[in-house]
């Protein structure tokens, strides 16, 4: 035993074996050193987020529209580059960070278009990599690369519009659990020191812990990954206004009408100022075409350009050239929609990667609600496409897939749809293929024989690398090295550094700056958080333009935020930021694109919308009349947001069928005031003065009876016209008699409302609600589709007869799927009732 015991205690404290256990420990402690500061860097905590930054105020619109008409063919701006979207505000802000001259102009808003219209995720595309190894695909590996370098800049360059957020796929098929996780570990590989932090497996009850809402019944488990999400307009506003400091000069709602070459290239273009008509001709070394769907446009009128400088607008079409240019753009439309909170825990997301036709579906909370989505289907080219009603149902019918069976997923739980063009390109020299031939699958830049130079294709997440081999392009092709007058800049013009140029709004900004806001300004904790997570620093200007008030009137703690909507945090000071630092001009810049209420919840932009309109009046000078123009024309915009026309004009009926401006002055009351009477005489005279429509607001003969959606919101006179159609068919008085009206003598007693064993046959629905008034309008509608859809999802499926409860869910159900919901119009006799919070209701559009 003793010889036993000294030759393993020398073997264990042989040379060798000393050698390989340090090397063990130095491997094992500079692994674990690794996995503990790995993940993304937070920007380290300092007291100068305590206190506000040096002020800055940018030059207004109208300035920015005198530099633009200042410049001239010997003082030419280096570029001019068309589209304020991501991809046009990235190549601003990286040439002129450079130090070139720049202009830029927006036909519409910044980000009106697509990049308003996102999925919100900053990521390499999970998808892109899966067909990148199955099918051996190089430029799907190369694309995932570049996209996952760019994530993490994100995070750098503007952290408090950007984080990351754990994304959960749910396997229910124990044998795609190692390939899921393999998959997201490769993720994880490709990404290297870029990656955000490390995926992992979840067990099924811990995944359940996590996402209560998922489906129990045959979940395995889950795989979590990690992609980074942000605000995507709010991003798109950061970047112009950076660029701006950079002294671009940009101006949004102005369009190109025409180009004008000289020696073969385009050298300048005829702009107008869409808010004064005015047009002027803008004078540049090289034009840069970043429309995204719009692209085309832009590029048959650089084949059309003249040679006069003075860039003459064409009279007629019969005096424009023929445009030689072969379209290279394939528009494609993702729609999303909105959800309440409810719908999904707050820090993490859901990933479907098996849907029912192979697309994928991501299932994300953003900015308090979640958001669905998204279809990828060919589209045509407009400015604000509507998501069609069969997209929102197939985006509905993948989500209950996957959500536990308890949760009745609702039409009426959408609370804004939206659909966004992607700009899926292909190259010009394969523009005349067929299909998707040619279509290149990230972005492309093409220089036409006009010399005007296009970047177009790719996502929010390589924005700034497409920028960058853009400007790089453009410094080659219009020789811009070298100034007007032939000086050498330097080298530093052909170098980018906006790998490293932090946006605004995050040089003083920290994760805890929010308490700082709270502790200044009295703020809201909710409103504080969000406001230093879509402005960053600049949160300290916006509350210092928000004005102080009693939330209790008697003399409380002063207060600051006022806000818009009593659901979310947006402030009234924003409405005022927006128009003094973030070129706001339209109700819809400041709604949609400055704060995010319209893609939040439309109705409640709706409710905000006067507000926000008495507010930019007050600073922009607008009349009654323009105050007018603004509502209808947000009102239309938020048609394409999921709101229906019939909403709002059951909401507004006493008033007209639109909000009504908020006066200011006498004048304007009394031209208000003025405008009622005439609408309550002419009402008057169509009713003959009430000798005609007499009897209560919901009478059961009543022409119009509100769209509803839970037995929360049925007026009882609601119910009552209900339950008297039911007796009627259900009654054996008159078995099989299908009676051509419901008759108000059949109102049964509250007795009968409250007990009753009939039955009424399935097929026999359909026959019953189109007697009840108020769903006769629903005749026009192919109710069989959405009756089958409707019984089986509140689990009917099979069943030949339902009772009364049952015949009422039915109801309420097909109005959440055949209309928006209206809100009582305003009685003066009647008190109205209370709506219910949509974080309870859903209230959808």
């Amino acid at each position: 035993m003793p010889a036993v015991l000294s030759t393993l205690r020398n073997r264990l404290l042989s040379r060798r074996a000393l050698i390989y256990a340090s090397s063990s420990l130095l491997v094992g402690t500079g692994a674990t050193v690794y996995y503990l500061n790995s993940g993304p860097s937070f920007p380290p905590s300092t007291k100068e987020s305590r206190r506000p930054p040096p002020p800055w105020t940018p030059p207004s619109r109208f300035d920015n529209i005198q530099s633009l008409k200042t410049s001239s063919q010997q003082e030419p701006f280096d570029l001019l580059i068309v589209g304020g979207g991501a991809t046009g505000a990235g190549a601003a802000l990286d040439a002129a960070s450079r130090g070139l001259r720049v202009a830029l102009v927006e036909r519409d808003d910044f980000a009106a278009g697509t990049s308003s219209k996102s999925t919100k995720l900053v990521h390499g595309g999970v998808r892109y990599l899966q067909k990148a190894i199955m099918e051996l695909d190089r430029e799907q590996w190369a694309l995932v690369k570049e996209a996952l370098k760019e994530r993490k800049v994100f995070l750098h360059t503007a952290p408090y519009l950007s984080h990351m957020l754990p994304i959960m796929l749910p396997v229910y098929n124990v044998i795609q659990l190692p390939y899921y996780f393999a998959g997201c570990k490769m993720y994880d590989i490709l990404a290297g020191s870029e990656n955000m932090s490390s995926s992992y497996m979840m067990s099924k009850s811990k995944a359940l812990e996590t996402f209560p809402m998922l489906k129990q019944e045959g979940l395995v488990g889950a795989v979590v990954y990690y992609d980074g999400q942000h605000n995507d307009s709010r991003m798109n506003t950061a970047l112009i206004m950076s660029a701006v400091k950079h002294n671009a000069v940009v101006a949004n709602y102005t369009e190109v009408l025409s180009f004008y070459k000289s020696n073969e290239k385009l050298s300048g273009a005829r702009v107008r100022d869409e808010l004064t008509g005015e047009e002027f001709v803008v004078h540049a070394r090289g034009i840069i075409n970043a429309t995204g769907p719009f692209s085309d446009a832009l590029l048959h009128l650089s084949s059309q350009a003249s040679t006069d400088p003075t860039c003459p607008k064409p009279a007629s079409s019969a005096a424009t050239p023929a445009s030689k240019h072969k379209n290279i753009v394939a528009p494609s439309s993702g729609i999303h929609i909105t959800l309440p909170n409810y719908y999904a825990p707050k820090t993490m997301g859901l990933l479907d990667p098996a849907t029912s036709d192979g697309r994928v579906i991501f299932f994300l909370p953003w900015q308090g609600g979640v958001i669905a989505g998204t279809t990828d289907a060919p589209a045509p080219l407009e400015k604000d496409p509507v998501a069609p009603e069969e997209e929102i149902r197939w985006v509905l019918e993948e989500v209950r897939h996957y959500l536990s069976p308890d949760i009745k997923v609702r039409r009426g739980d959408v609370l804004s749809a939206w659909s966004g063009l992607r700009p899926l390109v292909r190259d010009p020299k394969s523009a005349e293929a067929s299909g998707t031939a040619g279509l290149v699958r990230s972005h492309m830049i093409y220089v036409d024989p006009q010399g005007m130079l296009t970047i177009a294709g790719g996502k929010w997440t390589t924005y700034r690398a497409m920028a960058e081999e853009g400007i790089d392009r453009a410094v080659h092709e219009f020789k811009l090295r070298y100034d007007s007058s032939g000086n050498d800049r330097g080298s530093h013009i052909e170098k980018s550094i906006t790998e490293n140029v932090r946006l605004i709004g995050s040089e003083h900004w920290g994760r805890n700056m929010f308490i700082g806001l709270i502790q200044r300004y009295g703020l809201d904790a909710e409103i504080a958080k969000h406001l230093s997570e879509s402005y960053g620093d600049r949160a300290w200007t916006v509350c210092d333009l928000a004005e102080q008030y009693d939330e209790t009137d008697d003399g409380g703690w002063p207060l600051h935020g006022k806000r818009l909507s009593d659901l979310y945090p947006y402030i009234e000071a924003e409405v005022r930021y927006a128009v003094k630092h973030e070129y706001a001009v339209k109700a819809t810049d400041v709604l949609a694109r400055r704060t995010r209420l319209t893609f939040l919840n439309a109705q409640a932009a709706l409710d905000a919308l006067p507000r926000v309109v008495d507010i930019m009046a007050f600073h922009l000078g607008w009349d009654l009349s323009r105050k007018k123009q603004e509502i209808r024309s947000t009102v239309k915009f938020l048609e394409s947001m999921g709101l229906k026309r019939e909403v709002v004009e059951a909401q507004y009926k006493e008033v007209g069928g639109l909000p009504e401006p908020i006066p200011r002055g006498w004048r304007e009351s009394f031209v208000l005031q003025s405008e009622r009477n005439l609408r309550r005489i002419r009402s008057s005279i169509y009713t003959g003065f009430g000798f005609f429509n007499s009897g209560a607001k919901y009478d059961v003969s009543s022409p119009t009876v509100p769209p509803v959606y839970s037995r929360a919101k049925f007026d009882r006179s609601e119910l009552v016209a209900l339950r008297t159609a039911f007796e009627v068919f259900a009654s054996d008085v008159f078995p099989g008699v299908a009676p051509s009206h419901v008759e108000s003598t059949h109102i049964p007693s509250p007795t009968m409302l409250k007990q009753s064993s009939k039955l009424l046959p399935v097929s026999q629905v359909l026959q019953v609600i189109r007697q009840v008034p108020g769903y006769q309008e629903m005749l026009a509608s192919d109710l069989d589709k959405d009756l089958n859809y409707v019984i089986e999802e509140a689990g009917f499926k099979g069943r030949k007869e339902v009772g009364f409860e049952e015949f009422v869910e039915i109801c309420g159900d097909l109005k959440e799927i055949s209309f928006a919901p209206a809100l009582v119009a305003h009685d003066p006799g009647r008190k109205q009732r209370k709506a219910i919070p949509v974080e309870k209701s859903g209230g959808g559009v």
